[in-house]
Order: structure tokens, then sequence, then C-alpha cells
């Protein structure tokens, strides 16, 4: 609010950002609308020999842009001439542009990982204690995977001024060397943590956020890889736990069965962050 957008905004990272079916619907659109245009113009100004209507002009628009040239149809008059040099300009700068644009989003590889529905604090040895589960859902690993978790609270100052501020939470270990399937992120609330006697009415009132920014190197592209989500204080579960995800086979091996992946079971709890 407050801040003036540029007229095309952020074009390229929407266009980066969209789904490949709305990057392919725009190349398309703005391809035939481009034509569309042209068609119009050689109507306007005449002189294409043998074209018998305006979807004959589309058509050698079509011929035109992408150099392909039948010869049934030719400019005759120099208005048609103008305007084909000006389409042949155009057409090549708008075919470098999409092809730059679809190869940058082609070589621009996302994650997919999935980061489970509801945060929840348990017991764990003991200790109250946050965790996350999340698991990566493509074949290959995530390599030396890095999770950063960040709290976000209101707070007043001693001067009485309300602010958000930023805390680090420390993981159990916040380090993968290969992230396959599955991963549980602990955060222990001890003495000296941000959520230490925090409740649910007091995450509530602080509007507490969770951050969560995962890193780390797809095995097969060799290429960064990231991704992050963000919870509310309404999103954490206390006194529940992740479900079991792993059982034993007959054959003594172990099945993980991700369809359980955001299933929580109760768990004994005094309903305080220590």
């Amino acid at each position: 609010m407050g801040v003036r957008r540029p007229l095309l905004g952020d074009a390229y990272q929407d266009f980066i950002r969209a789904r490949w079916s709305t990057s392919l619907s725009f190349v398309a659109v703005t391809y035939l609308a481009g034509n569309l245009l042209f068609a119009l113009g050689y109507r306007l100004t005449g002189g294409i020999a043998n074209a018998r209507s305006f979807t004959d002009l589309f058509f050698f628009s079509v011929q035109t842009s992408a150099t392909i040239g039948y010869g049934v149809m030719y400019p005759q008059t120099r208005a048609a001439h103008v305007l084909v040099v000006a389409e042949s300009m155009i057409g090549i700068f708008l075919i470098a542009l999409m092809t730059g644009l679809l190869f940058a989003k082609f070589s621009n590889p996302r994650a997919r990982v999935r980061f489970a529905t509801h945060p929840v604090i348990m017991p764990f040895d003991g200790v109250p204690t946050l965790m996350f589960r999340l698991g990566n859902q493509r074949d290959s690993r995530l390599i030396e995977a890095t999770l950063r978790v960040v709290l976000i609270r209101t707070e007043h100052t001693r001067e009485g001024v309300l602010m958000y501020r930023m805390y680090d939470l420390p993981l159990e270990r916040e380090r993968s060397p290969a992230l396959s399937r599955s991963w549980m992120a602990m955060h222990r609330i001890l003495p000296g943590s941000p959520l230490h006697g925090t409740t649910p009415e007091s995450a509530a009132r602080d509007e507490v956020e969770l951050t969560l920014t995962l890193t780390g190197i797809d095995e097969v592209s060799a290429q960064a890889m990231h991704a992050q989500t963000q919870y509310v204080d309404k999103d954490i579960k206390w006194g529940m736990r992740y479900a079991d995800m792993l059982s034993e086979r007959a054959d003594g091996g172990l099945r993980l069965d991700m369809v359980r992946f955001d299933d929580l079971v109760p768990a004994p709890f005094d309903g305080t962050g220590g």
C-alpha cells in the first residue's frame, strides 16, 4: 500500500513463477494477437496479392512472421511492403524474447518440497519441543539441505513502541546431507528459547508467525533449490504429534506411508512452552 507499481510491474518474475500452462497460453495468445493486428493492418492498407479474405491476411501474417513465404500471397504496394518490413523486425524481436523467457523458465527448476499442514508442540524426552515435518516429493535427492526457522511476533519496546521482532530458532539438526523423503525438524523449548513460557493464548495475542526456509542442491541438475512456507499461531497444534509413517513389512523391511504425512495424533501435554 502506498507503493507505486511500474507499468509492467514484475512481468518477468510473474512469467517465471506462473504455471507452465499459464506461460504457454500467454505465449500463444501474444503470437496470435500480434498476427491478428498485422492482418488488420494489411486489410487497411491493402496490396496483398491473392488475399481474398481477412483469414487469408491472417495466414499471410503468420507466413511473414515465421519467414515461411509460400509465394502464393505477396505484397504489391509500397504500404504493404513497409508493413511487411515492420512485421519482420517486430517478429524477430518477439521470437527472441519469447525464446529467452521460455528458456529461462525451463532452466529454472523448482523444488517440490512438502511441508506438513501444521507444526506441533509436544513433549520429547521430557522437554516441550516444536516440530516440523517436511519431505521431498521428487525422486532425486536434495543434497546438503539446510533448514532455517524464524519466529516473528509483536512486542512492545521499553518506550511503548509496538513492532514486529524476528528470532532465529535453533534446531536440533538444521542440515541433512541428503533429503530424500521425510525429515523431522525439532526446536527444543528450553529456558532461553523465544518460545519458552509461550501458551496458545499468548501466541495468539502476540500474532506469532513461523517462517521455514529450506535450501539445497538438486542432485540431477546441480542447481541450488529453495522452498519456503509460513505458519501462523492458529496453525500450531499443541499436545499433538505426527502420526508414524514407518511400518514394518512382512519381509522385515520398512514401508514409508506418505498418505499419513499430515496426520496428527494426541500427545500428553500441559499446554505451555516450558
